[in-house]
């Protein structure tokens, strides 16, 4: 995905369990898919770059054609692309909200930082969002898969992150049962 969108000029980066295992520096588990997050107003250049995938918009768990239904797009922040040579969805595409150079947070727009707070990089070049973010939003379903990444995680993240995740939870999950491991 780096290579394909290396010449657009839009902020994009990894998302979820991929943003987990480069934050590592290794893959740790198995992964469904690909997930990457874009400013929701750039997502229209993000998706002509990967001119051999249609989108769909995912609302309540039913997925429609953005080519079709564009007005599909206002009731989610999903957006999966179907490679339409072999029938398979290869990303999700989250479509997050910003102000500018301003990541805000989808469950809590006083959540908010400046893009240089809110992705990493790879020493090779890829963008992918910091720990803290990707668990803040694991921690909403926190499957098995999910108790594993926070695990991981916390193995290298220092004090001042630990805190920062703490408060990020306490903020948008109150009591989350993530919060009594964590500091």
């Amino acid at each position: 995905m780096a290579r394909r969108l290396s010449g657009v000029d839009v902020p994009w980066y990894v998302a979820a369990g991929w943003s987990i295992d480069l934050f590592l520096g290794a893959q740790t588990r198995e992964h469904e898919d690909l997930e990457i997050a874009t400013p929701a107003t750039r997502f229209a250049e993000v998706a002509a770059a990967l001119t051999e995938l249609e989108f769909f918009a995912i609302v309540d768990r039913v997925a429609y054609s953005i080519e079709r239904e564009p007005h599909a797009l206002i009731g989610s922040h999903q957006t999966w692309g179907l490679d339409r040579r072999i029938g398979v969805w290869r990303i999700d595409v989250f479509r997050e909200p910003s102000d500018g150079e301003t990541w805000i947070c989808r469950r809590d727009d006083s959540i908010r930082m400046s893009r240089r707070e809110h992705i990493e990089w790879t020493g090779d070049g890829i963008p992918y969002a910091r720990p803290e973010v990707t668990l803040l939003f694991k921690a909403k379903h926190a499957r098995p898969k999910d108790d594993g990444d926070l695990s991981a995680v916390l193995a290298v993240l220092d004090r001042n992150r630990r805190r920062y995740l703490a408060d990020l939870l306490e903020t948008v999950h109150p009591g989350h049962r993530w919060l009594g491991c964590i500091t």
